[in-house]
């Protein structure tokens, strides 16, 4: 076999690498997720994601969602609007059901947006899930740096389809969360590693955000992020439950409603490339 052709696609400068399993049925091992997503040797990614055939009644695809580094996580708010739009396109309708991991997700597409239905936030310590008890997940005991000085604390923490932690600062850009990032990712208080959000509220209606992402690293946007972030600041009282989110890459729009309390995401998305994913890439496949 030649190889596998796939699309290279992005929401907000989060960037994906998506090929369509729906035929095939083919899988994916981490060293080829590696191999694929690796920005000097392959085609370079922050996620991998493999369209595969639906599993349930009324779903339109499932949507498998890998980390640049190999390992799989069961949301992505941002390519979800992607793979949205593909779908949009190909079956000629507006309204897509996809499944993940995390669940069923709808999603509308107009234009150039897609707004997702990203489901109910968690907010309880075992669904996030923490390694000890917190009755107040809206900021926990946490923090990095001398005791009596620390440079971040008392994050709010949440689970969105994945676990996420978010500091509440003046300036998201005063920190080195390049550094700070892998650290916090791996505290022990988070048994499945976490997402690590630097929230900067500007006014009740638009939060700046910045985010090491959980097995990505430092990334242009994160969908959950920005549903994680704008959920926790509602539960705060620092902000609205509609408000803009502004991540490096741009804006997204949440609204996080209160007759169900599920979360909304609207936001655009790109088609940037397509191409053919060489054999010796597969060979762990």
């Amino acid at each position: 076999m030649a190889g596998v052709p796939y699309l290279k696609m992005n929401g907000l400068g989060n960037d994906f690498v998506v090929v369509d399993a729906r035929a095939d049925g083919r899988r994916f091992s981490s060293d080829a997720v590696r191999a694929i997503t690796d920005r000097v040797k392959g085609v370079g990614a922050d996620q991998f994601i493999v369209m595969e055939a639906p599993q349930a009644p009324g779903v339109d695809v499932f949507m498998r969602i890998y980390n640049c580094d190999g390992g799989q996580i069961d949301a992505c708010g941002n390519a979800t609007r992607c793979v949205a739009a593909l779908l949009a396109e190909e079956l000629g309708k507006r309204a897509i059901v996809l499944q993940t991991n995390a669940g069923l997700l709808s999603a509308s597409v107009t234009d150039d947006l897609v707004t997702v239905d990203m489901g109910k936030p968690r907010f309880e310590w075992d669904q996030i899930p923490l390694s000890e008890e917190f009755a107040d997940t809206t900021g926990i005991e946490l923090q990095i740096g001398p005791i009596d000085a620390p440079i971040l604390h008392t994050p709010s923490v949440v689970n969105v389809g994945n676990p996420h932690a978010i500091f509440w600062v003046n300036d998201v850009d005063a920190y080195d969360l390049g550094r700070f990032g892998p650290l916090l990712e791996n505290h022990p208080i988070f048994p499945e590693r976490a997402n690590i959000s630097l929230a900067q509220v500007i006014s009740p209606d638009r939060i700046k955000v910045r985010v090491w992402e959980r097995g990505t690293g430092l990334t242009l946007a994160c969908g959950t992020a920005a549903c994680a972030v704008a959920v926790a600041a509602a539960r705060k009282g620092l902000a609205n439950r509609t408000v803009t989110i502004e991540l490096p890459g741009g804006p997204l729009r949440l609204d996080w409603r209160t007759s169900d309390d599920r979360i909304l995401m609207t936001g655009p998305w790109s088609l940037d490339g397509e191409g053919v994913l060489p054999e010796e890439w597969l060979k762990a496949a």
